[in-house]
């Protein structure tokens, strides 16, 4: 079977799934979910993002004076080693600095997702308390 004809065949067969469980052909947006995330959720994986920036950010650039140090007495000294060193030395940095800044990223979106879902509720809480205020006056 060809890549084309068995990716055809995947597609075909989970054309009909949806991650509710309903199927999509049913047209139905909605449906009974067991998908539940509660606020504590959110502030305990943002808080664990944020524990491992931390971490990561005070451990993930310990060698890089003593990788420096190095690739430059084996540059000096003739071996092609030093450059190579350098090279992967590079290349470490801006993949722990893309792991740190996905790690902000998420820390602060799940954060601000908390404050914001917080605030939507105070607003239904009052909304609701005043409709019911409301039509004790009439």
């Amino acid at each position: 079977m060809s890549f084309d004809e068995e990716w055809g065949q995947l597609r075909s067969e989970t054309a009909a799934m949806r991650l509710n469980s309903v199927p999509a052909e049913s047209g139905g947006g909605g449906g009974a979910s067991d998908y539940k995330v509660t606020s504590a959720d959110l502030k305990a994986i943002g808080n664990e993002a944020q524990e491992l920036f931390h971490w990561f950010e005070r451990d993930a650039f310990h060698a890089g004076a003593q990788t420096d140090a190095a690739a430059k007495s084996l540059d000096g000294d003739g071996f092609l080693t030093g450059s190579a060193m350098w090279t992967m030395w590079d290349s470490w940095r801006g993949q722990a600095e893309t792991l740190l800044s996905a790690c902000a990223h998420i820390h602060n979106h799940l954060e601000d997702t908390v404050i914001s879902h917080a605030n939507h509720e105070e607003v239904l809480v009052t909304n609701f308390s005043m409709s019911t205020i409301n039509e004790h006056f009439k």
